[in-house]
């Protein structure tokens, strides 16, 4: 597998998490069975995935110098 496909398929996999966190952090405040801590540490843990989602497109977006 070449760098770039590694990297789409890891882009890939960090989107569904982050997706899965999205719903699980719903899913706790719309049943109000959610304590604040558990909802801290998943927000926490999909911002960390936004962050390294966004270097990952960074590193395979070509610059291009204008």
């Amino acid at each position: 597998m070449q760098t770039d496909e590694v990297l789409r398929i890891k882009l890939q996999m960090l989107r569904r998490e982050h997706a899965d966190l999205d719903e699980s952090v719903r899913a706790l405040q719309e049943g109000g069975r959610a304590d604040m801590l558990t909802l801290q540490r998943l927000k926490r843990k999909k911002l960390m995935l936004k962050d390294a989602i966004a270097r990952l497109e960074d590193q395979l977006t070509p610059d291009i110098i204008a």
